[in-house]
């Protein structure tokens, strides 16, 4: 369990996103959609933090999609778009080869290891340069989160949400591999537990 409160941010939408692709470390833009959605969670943010009198640092992905999305909720908090730390840790969970595609074009063109990663969402690596699985992917964000030393903001990535929930014990790996990580929103992880707002 976290000691301070850690505010995450998925990044706001992408065209990939709505077409169902999967982004992993390609350098996608944000859509009009996700600039709201920015916008949003920084108006979210702004009624979390309301008499906090801790001010908490601010860490993000180094990816076009979550730099926007950090840079469009610090302009809704009246904060300097640009004052903000970049964290290559925190990009998102490689898909190798399959990372382009919709799970529909995965699971047609490769169907023995769509169903090999279906048998085990959290442990399965895809094939391909740079892949890893969500049990990988814990190992490279865990040493951002031990170097946390007060309440932080940081926009990242569905998969990285889904890391950081199991390392600091917010879902087991079987659960977590299945929740709804919300764009536009903010997921709360403190020692109350998590809630989104």
């Amino acid at each position: 369990m976290t000691r301070s409160p850690l505010y995450l941010v998925r990044h706001g939408e992408t065209d990939w996103n709505a077409e169902g692709r999967l982004q992993g470390q390609q350098d996608t833009p944000l859509n009009a959609k996700g600039v709201a959605q920015a916008e949003e969670a920084g108006r979210r943010l702004a009624g979390i933090l309301a008499g906090e009198a801790d001010r908490p640092v601010y860490v993000a992905s180094p990816l076009t999609r979550t730099r926007r999305t950090m840079e469009g909720l610090r302009a809704a908090l009246g904060l300097d778009p640009a004052a903000y730390a970049l964290e290559p840790r925190l990009r998102e969970i490689g898909f190798g080869t399959w990372e382009g595609l919709t799970w529909r074009e995965i699971r047609r063109a490769d169907p023995g290891r769509a169903a090999a990663r279906d048998r085990d969402r959290w442990g399965y690596c895809p094939p391909g340069a740079g892949a890893e699985s969500y049990a990988m992917l814990v190992e490279r964000v865990r040493p951002v989160l031990d170097a946390l030393a007060g309440p932080t903001v940081m926009v990242a990535h569905g998969g990285v949400a889904r890391a950081i929930l199991v390392a600091l014990g917010h879902a087991t790996p079987a659960e977590a591999a299945h929740l709804d990580i919300w764009q536009g929103r903010v997921l709360v992880l403190d020692t109350a537990g998590r809630r989104w707002v």
